[in-house]
């Protein structure tokens, strides 16, 4: 293939903060491609992170098109990613507009929605449990009793990711409980400032005993590709879902892989994902695959560190060479076995420190320990938290080897957490 006249630009669309972006610029950087970036932020401040982003709101989706479109009229982009998932129906609204290839608006609008997402899988004739939407103006106990309600079961917020706010119940009293923590949740502040249009309902479905897997991979004009299946070794099974583990290659059986694989493409063609990556999660118990979600996104934050392919690339690379077009069909992922653990945060309180770091980085296979947690930062664990302390990564020649790894390395990191303090205002009268 001749050498291109200029160089690549690719859109990427993402939240202010992410630790992602700067591993798609370092990707961009070594492929020679130019990146612009649209993030949401003020657009009345001049340029506050330095990195000459579009400023958008993901809620307001028209003004924001229109905004990117205009910024993009003098210097085309050639494709376009999206970071995360609440930018995921803005980046396919401005994917249509410029004829870019990628996700249809309404495939990304049905990803983002747990019970469409539920919907669409059930009319393709796909393995779903039990469903029910409700609001969050019902009463708990009375839903608690209903007949259509049973148990055990689980609660989600219809809106949020990453299991914030997903509560195990196997009694009414449990289901009043966790009604009452998620409605708490969804109106909060920082919740409700996210704007989703699903603040205020909540899915019911039907608890999926069974192993659960994480699978990576692109849809290229509506044929998957998988780039890693991703054992989860740590049972989840409530009340909390926090995920700590991802481990590759997975431990399943070759026949077992390919019907995962099978599953994934048909539950992607069901929602209507065309092209661009695709994160999916199922579980598998003794009735089949059940497919828990499909989001037209990587797989978020530092986790993508976990994921590298012959001759040393990374999953950015990889992504990169997709949206501008390249085809990535010999792309493969490297022989060796890799692990990632999303550090859990133990309680709620200010970190102060961690100790440990250097006897956690000498353990052998461990290529990183990445503290993200930063000092006198509020944590809070699942259902109400949406982050992590930090990531251990790991390499070796067997997925138990790398999984023992990263296991190994947490045990001497000891994180001080103080108990957090609540200042209550006092007024003085004269």
């Amino acid at each position: 293939m001749g050498a291109k006249m200029q160089r690549d630009r690719v859109l990427i669309l993402s939240a202010t903060t992410g630790y992602q972006l700067r591993s798609f610029d370092d990707a961009a950087r070594r492929l020679d491609i130019d990146l612009v970036f649209a993030t949401d932020r003020c657009h009345q401040l001049d340029d506050p992170w330095r990195d000459r982003a579009i400023a958008v709101r993901f809620h307001q989706l028209d003004p924001s098109v229109d905004r990117i479109v205009g910024a993009l009229r003098q210097a085309p982009v050639q494709g376009l990613i999206v970071v995360g998932d609440r930018p995921a129906v803005l980046a396919a609204r401005v994917a249509e507009r410029l004829a870019l290839p990628g996700h249809p608006p309404h495939a990304a609008v049905a990803s983002g929605n747990k019970y469409e997402t539920r919907a669409r899988l059930k009319r393709a004739g796909l393995a779903v449990p039990w469903f029910y939407v409700t609001r969050l103006s019902v009463d708990p106990a009375a839903l608690a009793r209903d007949t259509k309600i049973a148990y055990p079961c689980v609660l989600k917020p219809l809106g949020l990711s990453g299991s914030r706010g997903v509560i195990r119940a196997d009694s009414p009293a449990e289901f009043e409980a966790a009604f009452a923590r998620i409605r708490a949740l969804l109106r909060r502040i920082d919740v409700r400032a996210a704007r989703t249009g699903l603040d205020d309902e909540v899915l019911v479905e039907g608890f999926i005993p069974g192993s659960e897997y994480a699978i990576e991979g692109v849809m290229t004009e509506g044929r998957f590709q998988a780039f890693a299946i991703f054992d989860k070794p740590d049972p989840l099974d409530g009340p909390f879902f926090e995920e700590t583990i991802y481990v590759t290659p997975s431990a399943l059986s070759g026949l077992s892989q390919v019907t995962v694989l099978r599953t994934v493409e048909a539950a992607a063609t069901a929602l209507g994902l065309w092209h661009g990556p695709v994160h999916a999660e199922c579980r598998i118990n003794a009735d089949g695959i059940v497919m828990l979600e499909i989001a037209p996104r990587p797989i978020g934050g530092l986790c993508s560190k976990v994921l590298r392919f012959a001759g040393g690339l990374s999953l950015e690379q990889v992504l990169l060479h997709h949206a501008v077009d390249d085809d990535i069909s010999g792309y493969l992922r490297e022989a060796s076995a890799s692990a990632v653990m999303m550090i859990p945060i133990p309680a709620r309180g200010i970190f102060k420190k961690v100790q440990g770091e250097e006897a956690a980085q000498r353990v052998p296979g461990v290529e990183e320990v990445v503290i993200t947690a930063k000092p006198d930062q509020l944590l809070e664990p699942l259902p109400e938290a949406g982050s992590y302390l930090g990531f251990i990564f790991a390499r070796a020649a067997t997925a138990a080897q790398a999984e023992r790894a990263v296991r190994d390395a947490h045990r001497p990191l000891r994180f001080t957490i103080d108990p957090e303090v609540r200042v209550n205002a006092i007024v003085e009268i004269a």
